[in-house]
């Protein structure tokens, strides 16, 4: 008889969540949901969990009997240093040692665009390669360069698979200019994930969260090499998104031709 595969979803009452999880459903998986507030609609095969990341009684709790986890949670913008750090970074640590003591091998990290927001488009003759060296554009993508690292650590020094997926726009369409080039659909995003879950042992790994946008300027080669092949384009918006904002310049537009675009501009430490 096949075994129930249970999956951890940190952040699990987040809007991605919210966009993932429905299309994660499988028979005999169940998804574990961890966050700081109960999720409102909790469907057939999800199991709640109420705590903090930085909690080490709930982290014990959540991974028990946990196959892989899905990294969503922690701080989502721009915040102060102090916040960061705990939320980010130390609850990142926390789960991943968890992770290790449980015999946890695979975990899946949300980063993002902004732990490489200050490289441009014009930087590269080619698509941008998703495994560059962080340039964080704020302390919110610096945290996400220590997430990285910190799975880097755990792969390297014990084995673990771990997935760090630089999302650029995960929403259900296209939000704004900068989405023709870093949309990232709710289809293809769980075609990541479940990719990101099922290579063979992968080591460590990072990918751009991107669908298969005409106006992409980042590499795709990196998920395709573990099995993601996005099917949605951002282009099926574009009349609509110019009309509305004018045609964009992707060269010279510091926000349309910086990965991080507004975000590099944001003050540190200050909400956004």
């Amino acid at each position: 008889m096949e075994s129930t595969q249970r999956i951890l979803i940190t952040g699990g009452a987040g809007k991605v969540a919210a966009l993932l999880r429905p299309l994660m459903q499988r028979p005999r998986r169940v998804l574990r949901l961890l966050d700081i507030k109960e999720p409102s609609d909790v469907a057939p095969g999800e199991e709640v969990i109420v705590g903090s990341l930085t909690d080490p009684a709930t982290l014990q709790q959540a991974l028990l009997g946990v196959d892989a986890i899905v990294h969503l949670g922690g701080q989502s913008r721009e915040s102060d240093a102090r916040d960061v750090i705990e939320t980010n970074i130390y609850g990142t640590y926390l789960l991943l040692e968890e992770a290790r003591r449980q015999g946890i091998k695979r975990v899946v990290i949300a980063s993002s665009n902004h732990a490489a927001g200050f490289y441009t488009r014009s930087e590269a003759d080619e698509p941008l390669p998703a495994g560059l060296a962080g340039r964080g554009d704020t302390l919110y993508g610096w945290s996400k360069v220590a997430m990285e690292a910190c799975g880097r650590l755990y792969a390297d020094r014990f084995g673990m698979d771990v997935i760090c997926l630089r999302i650029g726009l995960w929403f259900p369409v296209p939000p704004g200019l900068r989405g023709l080039a870093m949309w990232l659909s709710p289809a293809d995003g769980a075609r990541l994930v479940e990719a990101s879950l099922g290579a063979e042992s992968p080591g460590f790994r990072i990918v751009w969260g991107i669908s298969h946008n005409t106006r992409r300027w980042w590499s795709l080669a990196e998920g395709e090499a573990i099995g993601y092949l996005p099917q949605d384009d951002a282009e099926e918006y574009a009349d609509k998104l110019i009309a509305e904002h004018g045609e964009p310049d992707f060269l010279n537009d510091p926000i349309l031709n910086r990965v991080g675009g507004q975000w590099c501009d944001v003050p540190l430490g200050q909400s956004y």
